[in-house]
């Protein structure tokens, strides 16, 4: 028997040495480069600060690696396939002598080029982890449904926290939570078929202790914290009225200060738990206190009885009444006050006030048609008054900020727990009307203003000289409110405007 097929068989060159394979080869390798280099950085306590390095780390990098190994098994697939279909066809081994000038320099060339390309990957996976934990990518690129959200978080207090350290935070099993689980989001965004507005408040929100408390302190005595109030009425004159009070933040633990205030309901000691008949918590009749001895007192409203089922009870949180403190859309009342206070609409024209929101509370179909109508209304109501131009500017900007008809979102949709003027609040609760079985001396959540904060003094110019050490009754200034039963949102709900 000849020796020559056997020969040619072992110059055959492996089906592994095709352009297909080198490439699948070179990208392999570098996903395992981007690998190691984001599991050093994710070792190194870097991954506590970026939540998406995970999908970095576990996910992108080993779809990368994937893809390359696919590539070279297609390549050897082929290949084979190729000299199967064609055995006697003569085969281009992909070979290096080092003996050959040409051969070295193809090599010198290669090693260059892939040196080059693991430098990239590293920067690339580094910038990809930067980027991924900016506003831009959470705002702009990935959740542009979210404007009305993004427009907000901009304009508010915490505008220099990264999105990702509230919504996802660190570690594993919470960004599964906030992202895997939230893969029906992006189909529902692909096919436009998304809720208009964004549903409120997020599920999967991870709790205050590991997001707010990070940075802000519950067990803090602030005691008592001056606050001043300045609003317009809606009269010709625009009349000012201020309220000047003190809101009686308290402090979260005794070893810090009198354990009181607002901030009892965060003591650790305690445990507050309700249950909300809807998905944005505004309907709560039923409430639940723990106290530090084991006693439970049970609050229920008139009409509701039994208990909740436990898996539909809420313990009470930070959220619960600091519900937007990223995405905070005020109220045209709230805004047009802010507006006329700061100067950006000129108090002395007739009736602006009134004007200004009664055109901010129309309904409109897109923000352009809003813009065209608010500019149109002011200057047929003010035509060549000094104030105008920067009336316009200013209502347009409050209108840019808090009103999104295309997603049907503004204050309205979205209530802001802080307070109870412009919704609920805390009235949710102490309303008067919940109450615990077999009496005694707290058998009510009590509706007293007095228990949040105290009035030292309110009206305009003299009045406000006069302070009030023991603190004053509030006095409507248009409407005589005693004993009328009513929330303050029931007039302040940017309809009424002779509030």
């Amino acid at each position: 028997m000849s020796d020559a097929p056997v020969a040619a068989a072992l110059k055959r060159p492996s089906v592994w040495h095709n352009w297909i394979s080198l490439t699948g080869a070179i990208i392999a390798a570098g996903a395992v480069f981007s690998f190691l280099f984001l599991t050093a950085m994710d070792l190194l306590g870097l991954g506590e600060k970026n939540p998406y390095l995970g999908i970095l780390s576990y996910m992108v990098a080993p779809a990368f690696l994937i893809l390359g190994i696919v590539l070279g098994l297609a390549g050897a697939f082929l290949q084979h396939r190729q000299r199967r279909r064609n055995p006697g066809a003569a085969h281009q081994s992909l070979s290096i002598d080092l003996s050959r000038p040409r051969d070295r320099w193809i090599l010198t060339w290669f090693s260059v080029g892939a040196m080059a390309f693991a430098l990239l990957s590293a920067t690339g996976s580094y910038q990809t982890y930067h980027y991924t934990e900016s506003v831009q990518f959470c705002g702009q690129v990935c959740h542009t449904v979210m404007q009305p959200e993004f427009v907000a978080y901009e304009n508010g207090a915490h505008a220099r926290v990264a999105c990702a350290e509230c919504h996802i935070g660190s570690g594993a099993a919470w960004y599964v939570k906030a992202k895997i689980s939230g893969l029906h989001q992006v189909y529902a965004v692909l096919t436009n078929k998304y809720d208009r507005p964004i549903p409120t408040p997020v599920q999967n929100l991870r709790p205050a202790r590991e997001t707010c408390e990070q940075c802000h302190w519950p067990e803090k005595y602030s005691g008592s914290v001056e606050h001043i109030h300045t609003h317009y009425l809606s009269d010709d004159k625009n009349t000012p009225f201020t309220v000047r009070l003190l809101v009686n933040v308290g402090g979260g633990s005794p070893a810090h200060g009198p354990a009181g205030g607002i901030h009892w309901h965060m003591l650790i000691q305690n445990k507050i738990e309700y249950f909300a008949t809807d998905p944005q918590r505004q309907t709560i009749p039923w409430v639940r206190m723990t106290a530090a001895d084991g006693r439970v007192t049970i609050y229920r409203s008139s009409g509701f009885k039994g208990d909740p089922a436990p898996e539909s009870i809420r313990r009470m949180d930070c959220m619960d009444c600091h519900n937007r403190p990223a995405h905070k859309f005020q109220s045209p009342d709230e805004a047009v006050d802010e507006a006329m206070y700061l100067g950006r609409i000129d108090a002395s024209l007739p009736a602006v006030k009134r004007t200004a929101v009664d055109l901010l509370t129309r309904k409109y179909a897109t923000q352009a048609a809003a813009f065209q109508s608010l500019s149109g209304g002011l200057s047929a109501k003010y035509p060549g008054a000094r104030g105008l131009p920067a009336a316009i500017t200013a209502v347009e900007g409050i209108y840019a900020r808090n009103f999104f008809p295309e997603m049907n979102t503004d204050w309205s949709s979205h209530p802001d727990n802080i307070g109870h003027l412009d919704s609920q609040g805390c009235f949710r609760c102490h309303d008067g009307k919940h109450t615990a079985a077999g009496g005694g001396p707290k058998a009510t959540l009590a509706m007293d203003c007095n228990s949040c904060h105290t009035i030292i003094a309110q009206g305009s110019g003299a009045d406000l000289t006069r302070l009030s050490s023991l603190g004053a009754a509030f006095k409507h200034p248009t409407v005589d409110i005693e004993g009328m039963g009513m929330l303050c949102s029931d007039c302040h709900n940017g309809k009424n405007q002779d509030n």
